[in-house]
């Protein structure tokens, strides 16, 4: 490749430009916002970017993959990395069974942006455009460029101008319009998979100081609900953060979605684990409480397609989001991203259609969908679409969340599932099942 356009330099877009650094001569990387390395989230790109991320043990892998020795950068500057008991996760305010291959980055995603962003713009062959994109230019069935906008400066603000390049890559996330740019030509659009969840999160910042000296994460959920009786679920999570802060998001759906308030947050902490509680009793709250709605989940099956244009891919929340509660969106990216460095390293050529990558990248999609939609559906108001096999699945992942409160062994298949180190499958694996069954049993 000559050059690369990647549309949208946020976290999904800047992995994609990593990638396509090792196998073009150029990467331009199309952003409105500043792609300063701060972190700054003051434009209007990524609204949800100040809430608590999780970056789980597999997108942790995979950075460090990519940057080699980011992880050492980041904890030098601040950011904790909790291994083994300093990762804790409750079900119903009981601790989890302790593990030992489990390892967390707390930081907030500002702050993971910024060095990753920090890598992307250090490299000789990327470079950032300040500009919106504006369409697709198509040639003979395929992708040739893009049409842009200028941004960021008044005398140029909003001019128009073409950009040619063998690959084109959507990172522009959920209010990605390349369905509405590919329809306007003649193209047909992905199928598009959605799940109304009605979620509402919102996260705020304390000061850290002895209090919870070993922790880095701590995570609570409700366990199982009954048919009859489905629990309220108020999940909540802390994290050690950078700055000496701790950062904490709580959650709600429907009607039980948090606000702005900040008394109305503190007593929603006070409701929760005991290292939530003690964060709320003895640490000063920074700042506001900054709530965020989801609204849906949402994948689009690009490998349902008979016909899509070459020299396109899509990468990020523009190919899936799904419920932000399981932590699983930026390290869906990051496997994303291997899944076109696969593709490309294999041989592909750009100007073909890349159906090697959907295929790959559906591949975890499709695992991070299955594992999240099966348990929204456990959530009296979420209403379908329901899977084939949903009422076995239920019923074993309740058995298996029981289960890894109770034995190591199963909360260590739980956690790989979790953090995206292993397929759903594993957790309906006869082994697994054969020991949950024991497990439950003895109790």
């Amino acid at each position: 490749m000559k050059r690369a356009v990647v549309l949208g330099g946020s976290f999904a877009g800047l992995l994609a430009a990593r990638v396509l650094s090792d196998f073009a001569d150029e990467v331009v990387v199309v952003e409105p916002d500043a792609l300063d390395e701060d972190g700054d989230a003051s434009g209007p790109g990524a609204p949800h970017r100040r809430q608590l991320h999780a970056l789980l043990a597999m997108g942790h892998t995979q950075i460090e993959r990519f940057f080699p020795g980011i992880t050492r950068e980041m904890v030098d500057e601040g950011a904790r990395l909790g291994r083994g008991d300093e990762v804790r996760f409750y079900v119903d305010g009981a601790l989890k069974a302790p593990v030992a291959d489990v390892s967390m980055l707390g930081a907030s995603r500002p702050f993971i942006e910024a060095h990753v962003r920090r890598r992307v713009m250090a490299l000789d062959n990327v470079r950032p455009e300040r500009a919106t994109g504006k369409g697709l230019l198509l040639e003979g069935g395929r992708a040739v460029g893009a049409r842009l906008a200028s941004a960021g400066t008044t005398e140029t603000e909003g001019i128009e101008y073409d950009v040619r390049a063998d690959l084109v890559v959507d990172a522009m996330g959920r209010s990605s319009r390349l369905g509405t740019w590919l329809a306007a030509e003649g193209w047909g659009q992905a199928p598009v998979d959605r799940m109304r969840v009605d979620l509402g999160y919102a996260t705020a910042r304390f000061t850290r100081a002895s209090e919870l000296p070993d922790t880095v994460i701590a995570h609570s959920t409700p366990g199982p609900a009954s048919d009859y009786q489905p629990a309220l679920c108020e999940p909540g999570a802390l994290a050690a953060a950078e700055d000496g802060t701790w950062s904490v998001v709580l959650a709600g759906y429907a009607g039980h979605r948090p606000g702005r308030d900040r008394r109305e947050f503190l007593a929603r902490m006070r409701r929760c684990v005991a290292p939530l509680r003690e964060v709320a009793e003895r640490c000063e709250m920074i700042g506001e409480v900054e709530p965020f709605h989801f609204r849906e989940s949402r994948r689009r099956r690009f490998t349902d397609l008979t016909d899509f244009p070459g020299g396109l891919v899509v990468l990020g929340d523009a190919m899936a989001t799904v419920n932000p509660v399981y932590g699983q969106g930026l390290t869906l990216a990051t496997l994303q991203a291997s899944s076109l460095h696969v593709h490309l390293r294999n041989g592909a050529s750009p100007h073909d259609p890349a159906w090697g990558y959907f295929r790959r990248a559906g591949v975890v999609v499709d695992a991070a969908w299955q594992l999240s939609t099966t348990a929204d559906l456990a959530q009296p108001h979420v209403t379908g679409p329901y899977p084939r096999g949903y009422r076995f699945l239920r019923w074993a992942g309740d058995r298996i969340t029981t289960a890894s409160v109770r034995d190591s062994q199963v909360n260590q298949t739980y956690l790989d599932v979790v953090h995206m180190r292993e397929h759903p499958k594993a957790l309906t694996g006869p082994r697994v099942l054969a020991r949950t069954a024991r497990v439950l049993w003895k109790s």
